[in-house]
């Protein structure tokens, strides 16, 4: 690299820039690597090429050094983006403000993923609300110095959704001269900043352990953020508010000591192989009792500062009585001294309190002492689903990914060839005749390059007397559909993952129709309320509209009025014509059940689960959109993971409500998780086939979008956002009926203002949902 080459073309383009990179040549040359250099001053060629004036790539030369010492210079690059992309959105003055918050901004937020999400909030304030981007950008050091990256974005975007049509007081707001931005500002403010005590808490760590640890903030900005430990870097909330009469300085330090200790005291992983989501939670349970009990017995008072935390009261309900009972039994392992009625606990408490001494750096004590706790839970029927175990409220414990090793699935090892999806194993659909003359063994292997599978239920002949069986029949395992692939939303990178969720339709399980029917009877009251519904929303034909100047026919009545009134002498009435009109509801609803495992658990003060009322919900609905006339289909889903999104069709547009159609229904179980955006877009896809002209989407759920291969609550939730907005300007209304009694923090997000109810009593839902049809489509 030749530095005079730079000098020179400065030189060339202002002398006034010479200066400014020579001033800034030493600091950046004694902190950038050479590579890193080259970067940052082909960055400042490129952004002079921009023809944004000579500011802008003064301020890019003086400020990226003190920016690269903070966050390390794998950073020059994404400023760079990310000023070529504000060029064709705001002026050159305004990049160049931002270049001189982004010191201000590395120094607050400490960590380059941190300060990325600075440069795309920017950039979408750029979009949301441009003008208030200058004041922003001229008071960040105040907004950084009380917000984190998280209060910061939600303060920015309250403004612009604000003051969206007032551009006066949106300046105003943005440079907090308002009494609404001091306000939210104050409302966003957290207790403690990571910023404020990470030197602090270097210092803490390294006084007990007499070593370094790597820490680093991260944004804490979802529900059930946990510190974890990657790459033996420690990573704690980028803030912290208070939990009782322990200081959010006293909860950095209960988590940094407790990550330390598991990186002190784990001398290997514990193998996840065949273990379920709830089995490593009571494992990991123990694991983290055994790593305190090593650093208590070095350092005796961590047991008061840990101790604070499970005495301390917390806001937060808990959802199931199984969690007051866990956390009561971790402060038993802690304190050797607190007990309880329950004998089996104590037995396990005992037996943990009797063993760790001589096994304290085996971590297979925890995993067999894990897994008798988790039995006894299992014995009880007392295991909830893994989104409430990990809602436990001992707030310094991390998510516990370091104390995991999964192994990696070896192709080779295994005898296996990996083959891309487009080459994989094929299924046609065959008529009998196909299937009689060409097929020599029907029953095809799982290493057939191609299946046949008869369209229609083909029997073949039997010796023995008449056939019983059909040949899709006879086939093992229920035919699963070709893959659909659906793109995702990351709301990281504000981009979506091309192909990344797929979705498998799977043949219903059949059931008793009967059971449909004794719901129809048991529901007589709603019924004729149903019966109603049908009467005032039945389309009602061909309509005579009078009163109209270019109709299709003369109204006699009309026309005889308006002939007296010219005889009288008056201004005759000129809407002499009338038209007939069909009057008719062109309509389709797809009904979008949840299918997760949630659905499977008891609803309080009844004796039925949620899928029970779902179905007898779907039942009746199906009953009032089928007595009406509007063609309707009811599907399902659940998920195990992006890679199997399961989708399920009770009743097509094309199929009657019949016996068939309630039989699937009767059939319907409860499973897995709630992958609800790529749902959403598969049924779209069916419901945009029908040609009426209003589509309507109906959701029913008893939870927040969740997936076992997702930690981020917030992803599937931007992305069922995201679905919702992709349908909508592709003519299909979404709405949402949720059985979540907390869903208010999230449903109003995803599915806006006005596209959503929440039922308080899940045992009303069979009566709400028709009601709600009927308020929908009228």
């Amino acid at each position: 690299m030749n530095l005079d080459d730079y000098r020179e073309q400065f030189a060339e383009a202002s002398p006034q820039l010479k200066e400014v990179l020579e001033s800034s040549l030493q600091d950046a040359a004694r902190i950038m690597s050479p590579a890193g250099l080259q970067e940052y001053l082909e960055g400042g060629s490129g952004l002079y090429k921009l023809g944004r004036g000579t500011d802008l790539v003064a301020s890019y030369l003086q400020e990226m050094p003190q920016v690269v010492k903070e966050c390390g210079e794998d950073v020059i690059g994404d400023c760079i983006h990310a000023a070529m992309k504000l060029s064709s959105m705001t002026s050159g003055e305004v990049i160049s403000l931002m270049f001189s918050s982004l010191p201000a901004a590395a120094r607050r937020l400490g960590d380059p993923e941190l300060l990325r999400g600075y440069l795309t909030l920017v950039h979408q304030i750029s979009a949301k609300a441009s003008r208030g981007l200058r004041p922003m950008l001229a008071n960040i050091d105040e907004l950084l110095s009380k917000l984190t990256l998280s209060g910061l974005r939600r303060w920015a975007n309250f403004g612009a959704e604000a003051y969206r049509r007032d551009l006066q007081n949106l300046v105003k707001y943005f440079a907090l001269e308002t009494s609404d931005s001091k306000k939210m500002l104050q409302q966003e403010r957290r207790g403690t900043l990571f910023i404020d005590t990470q030197r602090k808490l270097n210092f803490y760590l390294r006084a007990l352990w007499g070593r370094d640890f790597f820490l680093r903030p991260a944004a804490a900005d979802h529900e059930g953020f946990k510190p974890y430990i990657e790459h033996h870097v420690m990573h704690l909330p980028d803030a912290l508010d208070d939990v009782g009469d322990v200081s959010g300085v006293e909860l950095y330090r209960a988590q940094a000591a407790h990550l330390a200790a598991h990186m002190h005291y784990t001398r290997s992983a514990i193998s996840a192989e065949e273990l379920s989501q709830a089995q490593m939670f009571f494992i990991a349970l123990i694991e983290d009792a055994r790593v305190e009990y090593c650093a208590m017995q070095d350092f005796p008072g961590l047991k008061q500062l840990w101790g604070r935390l499970f005495a301390a009261e917390y806001s937060a309900a808990v959802e199931h009585d199984s969690i007051v009972t866990l956390e009561h039994f971790a402060h038993m392992l802690l304190d050797s001294s607190i007990s309880c009625d329950d004998e089996e606990l104590e037995f396990l408490a005992s037996k943990f309190h009797d063993g760790i001494e001589l096994k304290k750096l085996d971590n297979s004590f925890s995993w067999h002492l894990g897994m008798d706790l988790y039995h006894l839970f299992v014995q009880r029927k007392q295991v909830p689903s893994l989104r409430i175990l990990q809602s436990i409220r001992i707030p310094y414990r991390d998510d516990n990914r370091f104390v995991w090793e999964f192994e990696a699935f070896n192709f080779a090892e295994h005898g296996l060839e990996y083959i891309p999806a487009s080459q994989r194993q094929v299924r046609r659909y065959v008529s009998a005749v196909e299937m009689a003359n060409e097929v020599d063994c029907e029953l095809a292997g799982d290493d057939a390059q191609e299946v046949w599978i008869c369209a229609t239920e083909f029997f073949p002949y039997e010796d023995a007397g008449e056939a019983t069986t059909s040949f899709n029949r006879m086939w093992g395992r229920e035919p699963v559909s070709d893959p659909f692939h659906y793109q995702e939303w990351d709301y990281q990178v504000q981009l979506f993952r091309p192909d990344w969720a797929t979705v498998y339709e799977r043949r219903p399980t059949r059931g008793d129709p009967e059971t449909v029917e004794k719901i129809l009877v048991e529901y007589k009251p709603v019924a004729h309320r149903i019966k109603q519904i049908i009467d005032l929303l039945s389309p009602e034909g061909v309509q005579r509209v009078r009163n109209m100047e270019d109709g299709d026919e003369i109204d006699l009545n009309a026309a005889v009025d308006a002939m007296i009134a010219i005889r009288m002498g008056e201004q005759p009435n000129p809407r002499i014509t009338m038209r007939n009109v069909i009057k008719n509801r062109d309509l389709a609803v797809t009904v979008l059940l949840d299918l997760s495992e949630s659905t499977n658990e008891m609803v309080e003060g009844s004796e039925k689960t949620v899928l029970e009322l779902t179905r007898e919900a779907a039942t009746l609905v199906a009953t009032a959109i089928n007595g009406i006339g509007d063609p309707f289909a009811i599907h399902g889903f659940a998920s195990d993971g992006r890679h199997d999104v399961q989708y399920f069709r009770f009743k097509d547009f094309n199929q009657s409500f019949g016996d068939e159609a309630k039989a699937r229904l009767a059939g319907m179980k409860g499973g897995l998780s709630t992958r609800m955006g790529a749902a959403m877009r598969h049924a779209g896809e069916h419901l945009l086939r029908q040609p009426e002209r209003r589509k309507l989407l109906l959701i029913v759920t008893d939870g927040e979008p969740a997936d076992i291969d997702e930690r981020d609550p917030q992803h599937l939730r931007h992305d069922t956002r995201k679905a919702v907005e992709e349908l909508h300007t592709r003519g299909v209304m979404s709405y949402c009926l949720t059985l979540d009694a907390n869903a208010d923090a999230y449903v109003k997000r995803i599915f806006g203002a006005n596209n959503y109810t929440v039922v308080d009593h899940v045992d009303r839902l069979p009566e709400k949902l028709p009601t709600l049809f009927a308020s929908l489509t009228s």
